[in-house]
């Protein structure tokens, strides 16, 4: 597959016919399941968005869908259409968040869910303060540094690897100041998809075979994924009725039934039983921090994104700021290109390991020279066009985080607010623990600080910055951001994948908004990464769920080898969400644009596009 970036040979259209069967097939055995009661309140977004996909809106049915009005990307079409269905209501782009986020964490709890945390920008049309609400996951009030000196394996698994759970907190807050929609109405689809049952889509039912023993070892996982002993697979239905249950009581009672409530006490006894640290002062104390959002100015673009503890906007603009010194765009194209981008991201991840949570070390330094131009220069520099160089060559001093699986949203409502969420429990099903009275999968987000007796494949002492302290950050590579040109809106984009989320996002941001791909073939074309160490560039090679072939050119490979890289084929490791929009002149917007709208926003045509790799279906109303 051919692309300025890339190389290689030209992308052949695919018309994704088994997509759109899936499409339909999910959401249809959904509704039929959930009943009448759910059916009346998503009718607008499942129905009607299955409507816009047989009107045959885009090229590429399934993977993308275009709208003048609102749009959602999520994983998995049945959160996607939920979201659209809360736009169809009238709701704000972060009412939708909400519920896609509660859908998102019901029907592939693998990688989120309200037992863990996440990373939401919120951009309103009415003003330029972007804000971000950091509901990150903290260190419970009893861990410290050398909690898991003795026994390693409880930093990544079983409940001593359990960080305190902010989603809720902060989806919560988010909807007091910007959602229209009743905070119950929000969480309806969820809870009859969670006690109802759901289809087990084809990716979820690759984890749930790729993490049996986890599963079968986890009575709580157990009893939800292999009833009987039996896995579920693709295809099956999957219920967990004590979620609900849960997501019915905070739906009614707000966020306090978990902080200070009959679920948090729930939660705090079932850990605490199996070993945890969880208190319920841990759970009380649990506070979101809402700031501006981080701004980054490149190329002609503004971008906002999350501060630190992510790290994920400053790797942006460092790489960024890295190729723009190159003359521009043209910089990034071509194999060339390619090389460079490489490079980049190696000297990348030499400096981002000096960030941590602000409000417990100084980091401002590293926060200067991440968005500092002249220093991206200065690293420039040391790039030759000619040759790559072994991992001392870029000064690494620590070892590196490598976090684990998410999950990612976009959104963009009728009046052009606009919502970047990633959110995520950790590893695969989190810590390998489900509370059985609350039907919540436990984070192991403990796993994303450093210990001082961290041993790595890095060989590099642990990042002090990264410590263990109660009630701190862990460091992320979550990268939730959008893209703004002129103050107007251009662009939501994400992903998922622990670490790999950074070059996934850099990528589809130069595809599309310096090569000038379309949304579609930004997100397709195949991909690269690199994590400083092992020194190896891993090149997509993989066949997506709608049977596209993803791989990087021969000619591109061979490019690379006479630069001195190695290289070695890998399946999918990031997952991308992309929102566009196409501004035109200021359209006549109808009822379905509320109150909100500002005469300063222009309105254009809206593209959603959801990653193949994993499955997803975008929606639109």
């Amino acid at each position: 597959m051919d692309s300025p970036l890339l190389g290689g040979n030209a992308l052949k259209p695919n018309k994704h016919k088994w997509k759109i069967i899936l499409c339909f097939l999910l959401v249809f055995v959904t509704v039929t399941i959930v009943g009448l009661a759910v059916r009346s309140s998503i009718n607008f977004g499942v129905l009607q968005g299955a409507e816009k996909h047989n009107e045959g809106i885009t090229t590429h049915e399934g993977d993308i869908i275009e709208s003048e009005v609102g749009v959602v990307a999520a994983d998995d079409v049945r959160c996607s259409e939920i979201g659209a269905s809360m736009l169809g209501k009238g709701g704000h782009a972060v009412d939708a968040a909400v519920a896609t986020a509660l859908c998102i964490g019901v029907v592939f709890a693998a990688s989120s869910g309200i037992g863990g945390g996440a990373f939401m920008v919120v951009r309103p049309s009415s003003t330029s303060q972007t804000q971000a609400f950091d509901m990150r996951e903290t260190a419970p009030l009893a861990a410290s540094q050398n909690m898991y000196e003795n026994n390693p394996k409880a930093k990544t698994s079983g409940v001593l690897s359990m960080g305190v759970p902010g989603e809720l907190a902060g989806l919560h807050a988010a909807w007091l100041k910007y959602g229209r929609l009743p905070w119950k109405t929000l969480f309806q689809p969820a809870i009859e998809l969670a006690k109802n049952g759901f289809v087990v889509s084809p990716t979820l039912g690759d984890y749930i075979a790729r993490d049996a023993n986890k599963i079968l070892n986890d009575p709580g996982l157990k009893d939800i994924y292999a009833p009987n002993g039996i896995l579920l697979k693709g295809g099956d239905i999957c219920r967990n009725v004590e979620l609900g249950r849960s997501l019915d009581v905070v739906a009614e009672q707000g966020p306090l039934a978990f902080y200070n409530g009959t679920i948090g006490e729930k939660l705090v006894k079932d850990v605490r039983e199996a070993g945890g640290i969880l208190t319920m002062e841990d759970l009380r104390n649990y506070k979101v921090e809402i700031t501006d959002a981080m701004t980054v100015n490149v190329m002609g673009y503004t971008i906002y994104g999350m501060p630190p503890p992510s790290s994920g906007t400053l790797a942006l603009s460092l790489v960024l700021n890295i190729l723009n010194g190159y003359g521009g765009p043209d910089g990034a194209k071509g194999n060339l290109g390619l090389h460079r981008l490489i490079e980049a991201l190696k000297h990348m991840y030499a400096v981002r390991m000096n960030l941590g949570d602000p409000n417990f070390v100084n980091i401002s330094g590293t926060v200067s020279d991440m968005l500092s131009p002249s220093f991206a220069q200065d690293i420039r520099k040391k790039i030759l066009d000619n040759t790559t160089f072994p991992p001392e060559y870029y000064m690494n001093k620590w070892s590196q985080l490598r976090d684990h699986g998410t999950s990612h949203l976009c959104i963009v409502d009728a009046d052009r607010n606009a919502v970047s969420l990633t959110t995520t429990v950790n590893f695969d099903f989190g810590s390998g623990f489900l509370s059985t009275s609350t039907g919540i999968v436990i984070n192991d987000e403990m796993d994303d600080f450093s210990t001082p007796t961290d041993i790595s494949v890095d060989k590099l002492p642990p990042a002090p910055a990264n410590f263990i302290e109660p009630n701190k950050r862990p460091l992320s590579s979550m990268t939730p951001i959008i893209v703004t040109k002129d103050d107007q809106l251009v662009g939501v984009i994400g992903a998922s994948g622990g670490m790999n989320i950074i070059p996934a996002v850099i990528q589809v941001f130069i595809n599309h908004f310096l090569l000038g791909m379309k949304p579609l073939d930004a997100v397709v074309r195949p991909r690269i990464y690199h994590k400083l160490i092992p020194n190896v560039v891993r090149y997509e090679n993989l066949t997506a769920h709608d049977g596209e072939h993803i791989e990087l050119s021969e000619e591109s490979r061979v490019f690379l080898k006479e630069r001195g890289h190695k290289l070695k084929g890998t399946p999918a490791l990031a997952i991308t969400q992309l929102i566009v929009q196409s501004l035109k002149k200021p359209i006549n917007m109808n009822s379905k644009t509320g109150e909100h709208t500002n005469s300063h926003t222009k309105h254009g045509t809206l593209t959603a596009v959801s990653d193949p790799r994993k499955g997803g279906c975008p929606a639109a109303v």
